[in-house]
């Protein structure tokens, strides 16, 4: 089982359309200033030092700044465009990346075999998902935290679809970010109220803990306000994981 062809072709468009230059796409704001760098994921490390996988690491920026908190950090990203913009952007090898269709049940068990049980980052990737593969890309993070990892899961609300519309009808830098994303058939901000909770659950795993956040925007409303869009963050795992171990 794959992605389908329209969602492979819009997000390898998209990155291939990019430089892969720091803050040129609309989400990729800096990591360390952004509001969704929450305790709660900085406390993973500390609780139980497993690597982390960065799941859509885009261009890299979040794989980075985590590979400086966890003790390993991989970005996969469905883009080969996007890996590659995330090596070049990575000339130290802070962190590794490679490609991964999360919705190949195969090809995520054999990453989980590769690295045992891990943390996982999943920024802002299910609401983009189309809603059939949507249960596949929760149970690839359950595949991946296996009996010991936990998943720090941020997904957009409902009403930052009103955000980005209203950002969309802006002028000037900020309108023509959102507008790209839409020229390439991404569809963000897709998914309902209470839908990424379900689907963790329904993957297996426990809610351990959640909140509301803003995910933060590189691109401003015309009155000046930095764009944020609402989110909810969440941490996920096996309800009986043990602490301690080393990875």
């Amino acid at each position: 089982m794959s992605v389908t062809e329209r969602y492979l072709n819009a997000w390898e468009g998209f990155w291939g359309a990019s430089s892969g230059a720091p803050g040129e796409v609309i989400w990729d704001s800096a990591p360390e200033s952004a509001a969704e760098a929450h305790p709660a994921l900085l406390a993973l490390p500390g609780e139980l030092p497993l690597p982390v996988v960065d799941l859509g690491c885009g261009n890299g920026t979040r794989t980075r700044w985590l590979a400086g908190h966890f003790p390993r950090a991989i970005g996969v990203d469905l883009s080969r465009a996007a890996v590659e913009h995330a090596r070049r952007a990575d000339p130290e090898g802070l962190a590794a990346y490679e490609r991964l269709d999360l919705v190949d049940t195969a090809a995520v068990r054999a990453l989980h075999e590769r690295l045992g049980d891990s943390h996982v980052y999943l920024r802002a990737v299910i609401h983009q998902s189309d809603p059939g593969d949507r249960p596949a890309v929760a149970a690839a993070v359950a595949e991946l935290v296996g009996a010991r990892g936990r998943a720090f899961v941020v997904e957009l609300e409902p009403a930052a679809k009103d955000v980005i519309a209203e950002a969309a009808g802006a002028s000037g830098g900020t309108a023509e970010k959102v507008r790209r994303v839409f020229a390439h058939d991404l569809r963000p901000a897709a998914a309902s109220g209470g839908e990424v909770a379900a689907l963790l659950r329904g993957a297996g795993l426990a809610i351990l803990d959640e909140g509301e956040t803003e995910l933060v925007m590189t691109g401003f409303h015309t009155d000046g306000r930095r764009v944020v869009l609402p989110s909810r963050w969440f941490v996920a795992g096996r309800a009986e994981a043990p602490a301690g171990g080393d990875g």
